[in-house]
């Protein structure tokens, strides 16, 4: 049985080692995959995006990252042709925060160098400049919000296979496995158990229903010089964007039924964390394809099909940080990201943390209520 288990490891080792090298060669790319006006989170012309000076703050950003993250892979990827799961694990985690860090801080570094490079040289806008899309050709947006109802016959089906298979159970079911697929952790059969991965599968449901409407309700942003086009581009995005996160979290909601299989004794513990695992990385490479092809907020198909040259609107004074959108007097609570892929929220509106402190207690309540019944 030895062989099976050092597989296993091997394997294990090998799939959760893989996240590092994907995080950071996705941070690698941030810088190119931005808007041609926005380069290291600072407002300048479109045309600048050729400039060479600026290119090259881009190259050094990504050489800098990419070295990390080689570093960061050929240790972990030692710790796991040594079957070190400790080694592996520190990696991973240690690791994966020392990326988004290093990430950010240079950012910043950079961010700064690309500010008084713009004062250098006099790049501003002479009036905020706003617009609006009127066509008749209908703009892409994300798919509607109603798809999230399939997490619906999910939680049933788990909730179905926990209770019919509720006799089968055994009285002390496993909880946890290492990486040699060794039981290290069991817990008692109860009517909680069969309920703990509807629960999962709940929150789950609601964390991807909550960043799906957020695209929805998410400030469309639209360049002044070329309207249609910019709305067109981002509407891709924001489409792709919400199918892959509505497919995605389907997809990960199988580990309610996955996790009741293996309380049954259906299928091992050991194997549902595989399943995970690869999930996982099926769901961040999917992510990366997808801000590939597109860029943040559609930035790639907008450079395809041409864009304005001029500086027309510029609110680096709303973005503090270069990260952290501060504006009271704009209306929008979420809003695409400067630098990185996604959204992120105007704190200056009292609705976005009132979110956060209801997102946070649902969190603390999800922790405890599984707690609990596990």
């Amino acid at each position: 049985m030895e062989a099976p288990a050092t597989e296993f490891a091997s394997a294990m080792l090998v799939l959760t080692m893989s996240l590092v090298p994907l995080t950071g060669l996705m941070t690698v790319v941030t810088p190119f995959l931005m808007r041609r006006g926005e380069v290291f989170a600072v407002t300048v012309p479109d045309a600048a995006a050729r400039d060479p000076y600026l290119r090259s703050l881009k190259r050094r950003y990504a050489i800098a990252m990419l070295g990390l993250t080689a570093i960061l892979t050929v240790v972990g990827a030692w710790g796991a042709c040594m079957q070190n799961p400790a080694v592996t694990l520190a990696t991973l985690c240690a690791g994966t925060l020392l990326i988004c860090a290093c990430s950010y801080g240079l950012m910043l570094f950079f961010r700064a160098k690309v500010n008084a490079y713009k004062k250098e040289r006099g790049w501003k806008a002479e009036a905020q400049e706003s617009v609006a899309v009127v066509g008749d050709a209908p703009v892409p947006r994300a798919v509607s919000l109603k798809w999230n109802l399939l997490y619906v016959p999910v939680m049933a089906v788990t909730l179905l296979i926990g209770a019919v298979g509720y006799a089968q159970m055994p009285d002390l079911i496993p909880q946890h496995v290492n990486f040699q697929g060794e039981v290290t952790d069991y817990m008692e059969k109860s009517p909680f158990v069969v309920l703990a991965p509807v629960l999962i599968v709940a929150f789950m449901a609601a964390c991807m229903a909550f960043s799906h409407w957020t695209i929805l309700r998410s400030k469309k942003p639209s360049d002044p010089g070329a309207p249609a086009t910019s709305a067109l581009a981002y509407g891709m995005f924001a489409r792709a964007q919400s199918i892959l996160l509505v497919v995605g979290g389907l997809i990960l909601s199988l580990l309610g039924p996955v996790m009741e299989l293996a309380f049954i004794g259906v299928i091992g513990l050991a194997e549902a964390g595989v399943f995970v695992v690869v999930l996982a990385l099926a769901l961040v490479v999917g992510s990366i394809v997808i801000s590939v092809v597109y860029g943040q907020g559609g930035a790639r198909v907008f450079t395809r099909m041409g864009g304005s040259e001029k500086l027309l609107a510029d609110d680096d004074e709303h973005w503090k940080l270069g990260v952290f959108y501060f504006n009271p007097d704009d209306p929008s609570l979420f809003l695409p990201e400067r630098f990185g892929i996604g959204w992120t929220m105007n704190w200056g509106r009292p609705a976005v943390w009132a979110i956060m402190v209801g997102g946070l207690v649902l969190t603390v309540a999800f922790v405890v209520a599984v707690a609990v019944m596990m």
